[in-house]
């Protein structure tokens, strides 16, 4: 059974959350590097005490918001590392048309762990549709013209 369209969706989408994955990297060292950054922290500081609204509460209460979304952006960053192992796993599974069953799970987890509406994960979820509803050609007997054909009279052209 060809299963072109099932390779081509899911290697889309593993490319797409590479990408994602280094881009998220690549923000969460600059996210790293302004939140350690004495200089930069004591910058932001000083702009926050120049409102007459703040108070030092309220500053440290943004700087520990600040940490909270450091935690949530690797926890992120970890869902879509194994998105891209299970995405692969998927890969492997449905390129010889071994279990096709198996890669459509694959895919349905690799895609909400992708994110739930991202484009990678709605194209993940596209393959493992087809990997279910997928069903090999029925193998009919081949009919001759000098065979009778089930009481018909006529014979095809």
């Amino acid at each position: 059974m060809n299963r072109t369209a099932e390779r081509v969706l899911s290697i889309i989408a593993v490319v797409m959350s590479a990408v994602g994955t280094i881009f998220a990297f690549i923000g969460m060292g600059f996210f790293n590097l302004i939140k350690n950054d004495p200089a930069i922290r004591q910058e932001m500081e000083m702009e926050f005490m120049a409102d007459p609204t703040m108070t030092p509460a309220d500053v440290e209460a943004i700087f520990t918001f600040f940490d909270v979304i450091g935690g949530f952006m690797w926890l992120i960053i970890i869902a879509m590392i194994l998105s891209i192992i299970l995405n692969i796993i998927g890969i492997v599974n449905i390129w010889n048309n071994k279990n096709a069953k198996l890669a459509g799970i694959m895919f349905i987890i690799a895609g909400v762990l992708a994110g739930i509406l991202s484009l990678s994960s709605i194209l993940l979820y596209i393959a493992a549709i087809l990997c279910f509803t997928k069903k090999p050609p029925l193998q009919e007997d081949i009919q001759f013209a000098d065979q009778p054909h089930d009481g018909d009279t006529m014979r095809p052209l």
